[in-house]
């Protein structure tokens, strides 16, 4: 599903029929060509309200004689909340403290109460940080922001995208419904780490290191809201369910692998 012409024409380019539609007004959607397809919704939610209107819409136009074989859902790792630290495992009750995050949890609960309801397989997919090709953060280290020290950096979870992908097939194939699965590499770092290694693969100079009263004035809101959580994600479900192999591992792992992007890349 796309909304615009450009991206329905990259899409056919690459010999994928795009539907049109605005998800943000769910009278422009069609109907989906859903029957025995695996549906994978990665749509994030409005940037405000309580719970996820795109995706009711979504849901509202799949016709019940066509009913999908299995839905993907794409969430966050954001929904526990702060756990200052500790491991997460998807036993862990969700306690979200944004607003971002909470809407994320509704869009969960309203998928599972109607694949519930319409017997179609829900899997939902609580993922780290996502890395990788255009998402490195190139521009906002050649424009020298300052990050948290480490000494005050919470931990982060991360997935390269290429894996991602890979999990996302390996839970249309073998995810089981009603079931989570945390989504990350299973080494966790800071954002500190992340940032200073990345410019180091690049050859950018690395952050300035600033205390934390600090990172509160010149940092934006949303990056020190994401500053804010702390947790480690346990990913072994992922890997032994699933049977996923990641091929990035870890951080240093994936950037070994990075191609040169320079100014191109877009800041993640």
């Amino acid at each position: 599903m796309v909304q615009s012409d450009a991206s329905a024409a990259r899409l056919v380019a690459l010999n994928i029929t795009a539907l049109q539609g605005d998800l943000d007004h769910p009278d422009t959607l069609p109907n989906l060509p859903t029957a025995q397809a695996t549906l994978f919704y990665f749509a994030p939610p409005p940037a405000s309200g309580d719970n996820d209107p795109r995706l009711d819409g979504v849901l509202a136009r799949i016709p019940v004689d066509a009913l999908p074989h299995k839905v993907i859902y794409i969430s966050t790792s954001g929904v526990y909340g702060d756990r200052r630290g500790e491991w997460v495992t998807e036993a862990t009750p969700p306690n979200p403290s944004t607003a971002r995050s909470r809407r994320r949890l509704a869009a969960e609960e309203t998928l599972l109460v109607w694949g519930a309801r319409r017997q179609v397989p829900v899997v939902i997919l609580r993922v780290g940080g996502i890395y990788g090709p255009g998402r490195w953060p190139l521009a906002r280290l050649q424009r020298g922001e300052p990050i948290l020290r480490a000494a005050d950096c919470p931990y982060t979870n991360r997935i390269h995208a290429d894996d991602l992908a890979a999990v996302c097939v390996a839970a249309a194939e073998r995810g089981a419904a009603g079931e989570i699965y945390n989504v990350c590499d299973g080494h966790p770092s800071t954002m500190c780490d992340y940032f200073t290694l990345v410019a180091e693969r690049f050859g950018l100079p690395a952050p300035e290191q600033v205390d934390l009263a600090t990172a509160r004035a010149v940092l934006s809101k949303e990056m020190m809201s994401y500053l804010g959580e702390s947790r480690r994600l346990d990913n072994r479900k992922m890997l032994h369910d699933l049977g996923v192999t990641l091929r990035y591992p870890d951080l240093r792992a994936g950037l070994a692998a990075a191609e040169e992007e320079g100014a191109q890349a877009q800041d993640a």
